[in-house]
């Protein structure tokens, strides 16, 4: 894309409360005055706001602290950002909370209240300035804060910045300061059972080893378990601590706001709120000019006496500007913004950020031949199929989480061709390297606020703390282009529709107006106050329009017909696609799987390593769901039978993610060829997010990813089914049918390629050929259709036993697009002439210059599912899991540190089904 100046032709501005009176005439000096400059550019770098300031002071409180318990019975050192569990692993008092049954076993922990404590001094014209400001960017979550025995201010939520005014309390020696932590699980339950009327769930499910009413307190919600995680409800001082002072301004919040029209063009709306304390000024001026590639706007305003806190607005409009996409639809690049002011002799102060161009829009239209609504997003005027995952937390301790780590999760998702993930609403926000990373790697962001599976209270305080929350989360990811839709919780209407909760029909109508009150009256209006700059939706899943039009909480949320489905079902067989939902959008669905042994090894020891172990059972928390996955594999697959217990309990491992990369491979397949085609009012599917990307911990779940960043083989699979370019295999009745699945903008003409395999051999017994075919850009085109029987006829002695079939596509030159793919004719464990294949492997190191291995493998069978394992050598595959349909295949191996020949060799191990039988 070429570089495009902005027109100089449209500049205008608005005024907000701190811009009433407004001159276009830049005055001759600005000695006495506010002066900002903002200053645009253009650039493909991303980073966070940052401010200097001039006049203003800061010291950081970060560091070494101290903690004590309740009784003083323990005392320790504790870093800050930090929480009560890290101090005391650090200090040797626990061991590794994940190791073994420690989670339960410290349950101690969040029972307690405990007590952080830090002295510093304050130099005297620091003391001196006008304001001094106590901030503390997150407390988790019920505390106290005192200075030198003074309380100034109490907490009640995780997920706000708390600003004290302190500067009365400051003293020329020692300032001592207290952050007294009540224990949330005791909290939870005292506002429990003060609460008026019940508010459910009570508990979290047995299975879960829980602890109760986490809905009353304003945390991570998966802190007290989740059917996945862990039970650690954790305290601390979760980020940073920092003293500030200043005499005259101080930034508070900067955001940029792109807007497009089409009669106007692109408009940037800057805000700029700031704190003024302006006693020694009765009267000052606000100028401030900004430079798009050479278009100049000045502005000016006089403010009264006295400190104002208030948004600054400028609109600027401009002419053609490169765009942000998502990841398949283009670049992601940037204008770097510079904000520059000036107060009076010596006072100045910068920020910088980066603006983004792109416009989003939730598309919720009558759908010909359906009688619902469409479901889909419309980025920069182009309908995007929503390709991704959903991110839970990626530990229970916040502090423990690494920049290294976030980046790589990320990256894995984007080398995987996902564009999108759901960032769930019953954990946390994500630090600011997460938004600014997915700005640059174009991954769009479905944002939850951070309510889930439950209903919650909707007390004046409880409502005042969310009303905050939402304010201060908003301000602070809305200049994003990555975070594409808000959205109010995590199943809370369907719980109330399909009442999860027992509640008596008489009782329902109290429960819908606090649903109503919190979601719609209170975060939905803030959302629409503080940004209209993309979509809000109350619930996931929901029917959208259709459930604003039934008062918010509709009949029925899972109407394929309308907005978003989740979709579970481990009993039904996931090869028959007839059994998925033909959903406008696809936001939750998935299969259980545990992870590799490597990554179990370090939690566990030789004992645990059963699968009807005690361990295993506790790991695990869903339901059944050990049962679940063994009968599932069972439907397709012969279950390990090893007479060596480790071998077997390894190969159950293996075949439970031989499952779930089958099972999602199938459901995903299905809703990518759905995009364009409407059967019975249902289908024109816009969107596949399957639960879950990553984990929290080292357990089974329904990730694609491990604790530690190791890619399941679930994750090579998304890796080729979210290809830009796919051929997706089916029946369809007698018939083999394959379609050529699209994401790109451009038409092709493409062929699919056929061969008829047996399984006793890797030769093809014959091959096939479509007629070519035009397949429209951002579509599902069929593309070949033949009678299996018939099909299998014309190749010699094949039967659907013996032969199963590999497919690809190409264009009228021979050129491949896309992965290849593969259709089973029968289940693996009812296949005839299938053997344990032969696989010698040998690598050697890239002669490329590229860092890393090629591994070379040969096999004298067809061998399904082939998993190469690295163990605890950290990197990945450039395939894994694959159907291996040749004599040789070359698969790459890139470390993510270095790691020598020696120790890849000895790691290294490769697993085919026939193995496990």
């Amino acid at each position: 894309m070429t570089r495009k100046k902005v027109s100089e032709e449209r500049v205008r501005e608005e005024t907000s409360p701190l811009l009433r009176d407004v001159n276009m005439t830049m005055p001759p000096t600005c000695s006495g005055l506010l002066c900002l400059s903002l200053l645009l550019g253009k650039s493909l770098l991303v980073s966070s706001v940052q401010v200097v300031t001039s006049g203003q002071q800061s010291i950081s409180l970060n560091g070494k602290w101290t903690l004590e318990n309740s009784n003083g019975s323990l005392s320790l050192p504790a870093e800050v950002p930090g929480c009560v569990h890290t101090a005391l692993l650090k200090q040797g008092y626990i061991q590794d909370p994940y190791y073994r049954f420690n989670d339960v076993a410290y349950g101690w922990i969040a029972l307690d209240n405990w007590t952080y404590t830090t002295t510093f001094t304050v130099p005297s014209d620091m003391r001196a300035k006008q304001r001094v400001m106590l901030v503390f960017e997150g407390i988790d979550t019920i505390s106290t804060v005192s200075l030198n025995g003074a309380a100034v201010g109490r907490t009640d939520n995780m997920f706000l910045q708390y600003d004290f005014s302190v500067g009365a309390l400051l003293t020329e020696g020692d300032n001592v300061l207290t952050v007294s932590l009540a224990s949330p699980v005791r909290y939870a339950a005292q506002r429990s059972e003060a609460h008026s009327y019940r508010v459910p769930p009570d508990c979290p499910p047995e299975v879960q080893q829980g602890q109760c009413h986490v809905n009353y307190i304003r945390k991570e919600q998966s802190s007290f378990s989740w059917d996945w995680g862990p039970s650690f409800p954790t305290a601390g001082l979760w980020k940073g601590v920092r003293l500030e002072a200043y005499d005259v301004l101080r930034e508070v919040h900067l955001a940029t706001v792109p807007v497009y029209s089409t009669y106007s063009g692109w408009s940037l709306q800057v805000e700029l709120q700031v704190e003024v304390v302006a006693e020694k000024h009765p009267y000052f001026e606000v100028c401030r000019s900004l430079y798009v590639l050479h278009v100049t706007l000045t502005l000016s305003s006089n403010h009264r006496r006295g400190p104002l806190t208030g948004p600054m607005l400028v609109v600027l409009q401009s002419g053609p500007v490169e765009l942000w996409w998502p990841s398949g639809h283009g670049d992601q690049p940037s204008y770097p913004l510079t904000l520059q002011g000036v107060l009076g002799p010596g006072l100045t102060f910068t920020a910088d950020t980066k603006v983004y161009f792109r416009t989003v829009e939730l598309v919720q239209e009558p759908v010909p031949g359906s009688p619902g609504l469409s479901f889909y997003f419309r980025v920069n005027g182009k309908a995007v199929f929503m390709k991704g995952s959903n991110w839970i937390p990626t530990h229970s301790f916040q502090d423990l989480v690494s920049p290294a780590g976030v980046r790589s999760l990320l990256e894995s998702a984007v080398a995987a061709n996902m564009n999108a993930l759901r960032v769930w609403g019953g954990g946390v926000y994500q630090q600011d390297l997460f938004y600014s990373l997915c700005d640059e790697l174009g991954v769009m962001v479905w944002q939850d606020f951070m309510f889930a599976c439950a209903l919650y209270p909707t007390e004046e305080d409880f409502m005042d703390s969310v009303r905050e929350e939402v304010r201060q989360q908003v301000r602070r990811l809305k200049s994003h282009p990555s975070v594409v839709l808000w959205s109010g919780n995590n199943e809370n209407e369907v719980a109330l529709a399909t009442n999860w909760f027992g509640i008596p029909g008489p009782e329902r109508p109290l429960y819908v107006k606090d649903y109503v009150k919190l979601y719609v009256d209170n975060i939905r209006a803030l959302v629409l106050e503080e940004d209209q700059s993309r979509p809000f939706l109350a619930s996931s899943p929901t029917n959208g329009l259709a459930s604003e039009r039934q008062g918010w909480v509709a009949d029925d949320p899972y109407d394929p017909r309308y907005g978003d489905t989740h979709y579970y079902s481990y009993s039904r067989d996931c090869w028959d696609w007839s059994a998925f939902p033909r959903t406008r959008f696809a936001s939750e669905y998935g299969f259980q799987s545990w992870p590799s042994f490597s990554t179990l090894q370090k939690v566990s020891v030789p004992e645990d390593w059963s699968w009807d172990g005690p361990f295993s059972s506790h790991r695990q928390h869903h339901a059944e769901g050990n049962r679940q996955m063994l009968e599932q594999a069972g439907l397709h697959y012969h279950l390990p039978n090893a007479t060596d217990p480790l071998r077997r309990y390894k190969h159950t491992l293996y075949i439970t993610q031989v499952m779930q990369a089958q099972c999602v491979k199938a459901q995903t397949e299905f809703y990518r060829r759905s995009r364009s085609e409407v059967v019975g009012g249902k289908g024109h599917t816009m969107g596949a997010l399957y639960w879950q990307l990553n984990d929290i911990w080292q357990a089974p779940s329904w990730s694609s990813i491990e604790f530690g960043g190791k890619w399941k083989m679930l994750h090579y699979f998304a890796q080729r089914f979210f290809a830009p370019v796919l051929p997706v295999g089916f029946e369809d009745g007698v018939s083999m049918v394959i379609y050529a699945v699209s994401d790109l903008s451009v038409d092709l003409n493409l062929t699919a390629q056929v061969s008829v395999l047996s399984w006793s051999r890797p030769d093809p017994v014959c091959t096939l050929s479509s007629p070519a075919t035009l397949v429209r850009g951002n579509s599902a085109t069929p593309i070949f259709r033949q009678p299996v029987d018939a099909l299998l006829k014309g190749c010699g002695n094949c039967t659907r036993r013996s032969c199963l079939l590999a497919f690809h596509l190409e264009d009228n030159h021979g050129a491949r697009w896309g992965p290849g793919n593969h259709h089973f004719l029968c289940s693996p464990r009812d296949a005839e002439g299938i053997e344990t294949p032969h696989i010698t492997i040998w690598f050697t190191v890239r002669g490329d210059g590229e860092r890393g291995y090629t591994v070379t493998l040969r096999s004298t069978s067809v061998a399904p599912f082939v998993w190469l394992d690295a163990g605890d050598v950290p990197g990945r595959f450039g395939s894994n899991g694959f159907l291996m349909a040749s004599r040789s295949q070359e698969v790459g191996f890139v470390p993510w540190g270095p790691t020598s020949a020696e120790e890849l060799g000895r790691a290294l191990t490769v697993t085919s089904l026939r193995d496990v039988y």
